[in-house]
């Protein structure tokens, strides 16, 4: 069996941003699925590197995947590594593994060492999260009304500094308090940071939110600023997650050696995809850091995706669902995964076990985001 062809959708669900999926199609008539990690105004050039790595898959086998993933980042990218050249390689990564499972006859997760566990724990994104604080709480009643038993989001107002003011701390603090408040001592609440915060910053935040119990703090600050990270995850209670700004094993490799965080959140659409997600899980679980997948993505490809990842992560804790993505997800999958009671069942077609509808993807049609509000000398 050799790849004879790779066909990417660029479409706008309607909200947020925009998707990338990719169709890669063989000789013997089979097809897989795989979805990149977008991010406005990268989203063109994402799948510029998918449609230039499409030269070099065609003729080859799409059994040999770790091969390909080899030689796009030291052949085609000379060992320079950026956002597009990884979101690409993900969703490629993605779709080689949807044609082995359906030549094999099985689920993604069993070629992969099986499922650790039959349901997978999903916590809301998308929800809300802005508007009053009246807003804030119906919205987070209204995502706990439906079965979810965790929800994220964002308390911190823009534009992001790293040195912002009383005022600002003061609203994340008021936001995150009347969300717990709304939601009971039941309902975890995972609060997101952006990665906007200084160390000094981190930490004084951190410590007045620990009355409302987050179940976590997600990056405080960035990643690339390694000891900066690692004076809050030891100085403060709450537990630091990181990894969303991360791609392959290599940069993960002294964040965990370092233990600079207690939870990681790769994303599959562009850590590297599903075998890279898999070995980042591997090399925390050595140093007793948890898992928990980032999925700023659909509902439907690259979702599945880091559902077959994680089925067999021992050390995996829970992922992201985004629930204002749900609708259209539903429109473009015949059989899209969807959570019930704040789980998803583990899928047990071959492949990734999601399918998508070419027609419905042509109803979605790319769109450039208006220019949006950059931050300028009036700003500071």
């Amino acid at each position: 069996m050799k790849v004879t062809g790779v066909t990417t959708y660029l479409i706008h669900p309607g909200m947020s941003k925009n998707w990338l999926f990719i169709k890669v199609t063989t000789d013997e008539g089979l097809t897989g699925w795989g979805e990149a990690y977008t991010q406005s105004d990268r989203d063109r050039t994402i799948e510029i590197h998918v449609q230039q790595l499409a030269r070099y898959l065609v003729g080859r086998s799409p059994f040999d995947i770790r091969h390909f993933t080899f030689m796009a980042y030291n052949d085609f990218a000379g060992k320079r590594g950026s956002l597009e050249l990884f979101c690409a390689i993900s969703g490629i990564e993605h779709a080689l593994w949807d044609i082995v499972g359906k030549v094999t006859g099985r689920p993604v997760y069993d070629l992969l060492g099986g499922a650790f566990r039959r349901r997978i724990p999903v916590y809301a994104n998308g929800w809300g999260g802005g508007g009053s604080l009246d807003d804030l709480q119906r919205q987070a009643k209204a995502v706990i009304a439906v079965g979810f038993r965790a929800l994220k989001f964002d308390p911190f107002p823009n534009p992001w500094r790293a040195y912002i003011g009383k005022r600002e701390e003061d609203h994340a603090v008021e936001r995150v308090a009347a969300v717990r408040d709304a939601v009971g001592p039941e309902v975890e609440i995972l609060v997101e940071v952006h990665r906007r915060l200084a160390p000094a910053q981190a930490i004084r935040v951190a410590k007045r939110l620990e009355p409302y119990r987050p179940y976590w703090y997600e990056e405080p600050v960035s990643a690339r600023d390694l000891d900066g990270l690692l004076e809050v995850k030891q100085t403060i209670a709450l537990p630091v997650v990181t990894g969303e700004e991360l791609y392959t094993k290599n940069e993960f490799r002294d964040v965990i050696g370092r233990r600079a965080a207690h939870i990681l959140n790769p994303d599959v659409a562009n850590c590297g995809g599903i075998l890279e997600l898999r070995e980042i899980a591997a090399m925390a679980d050595c140093h007793h850091i948890a898992v928990s997948p980032h999925n700023y993505n659909s509902t439907t490809i690259g979702l599945a995706a880091t559902i077959h990842a994680v089925a067999g992560m021992p050390n995996f804790l829970i992922t992201e669902y985004f629930v204002n993505f749900e609708e259209v997800g539903k429109h473009l999958s015949p059989a899209p995964l969807l959570p019930r009671d704040g789980f998803i069942e583990l899928p047990t077609a071959p492949g990734l076990g999601v399918e998508l509808d070419e027609a419905r993807l042509q109803e979605y049609a790319y769109r450039e985001f208006p220019t949006r509000s950059l931050r300028t000398p009036d700003d500071e």
